[in-house]
């Protein structure tokens, strides 16, 4: 039995498998999954997990030179954008519409759904290299 790191054997193999520039979505539980996209559902019951605590595992696991979320998070919430960018201080930060993040997603690798119920609690990671 793996002893540390991310013990969901899905999301493991997912981020080790990551190259240069993949998408990984970390979704609340109302983000579509567009159609031929995986989906990791960690999703319990609303509001378990949060979206940020999956993230903050993520981060421990994966190179991050960039995350994106959508303008309408950025208009109603100033704490989750001040924790990814502490999750990833070194990423560069964009935003965009939810209409084009929902549409971007299209090209990720996997959509980690979580229990996560507050709207726009989405962001996309792209993966960057450790060298």
């Amino acid at each position: 039995m793996k002893k540390r790191g991310l013990l969901q054997h899905a999301l493991a193999e997912t981020i080790a498998s990551m190259g240069h520039t993949d998408l990984l979505v970390i979704a609340d539980a109302g983000l579509p999954v567009p159609p031929g996209v995986p989906c990791i559902d960690l999703a319990v019951r609303c509001g378990l997990p949060p979206m940020l605590d999956v993230t903050r595992a993520v981060a421990d696991e994966l190179e991050v030179e960039e995350i994106t979320v959508a303008d309408e998070l950025l208009a109603r919430d100033e704490a989750l954008p001040a924790g990814l960018r502490e999750l990833f201080p070194e990423a560069r930060f964009r935003h965009v519409t939810h209409e084009e993040l929902k549409r971007v997603s299209a090209l990720a690798r996997a959509v980690v759904r979580t229990g996560e119920c507050t709207p726009y609690h989405n962001v996309i990671l792209t993966s960057g290299v450790t060298f």
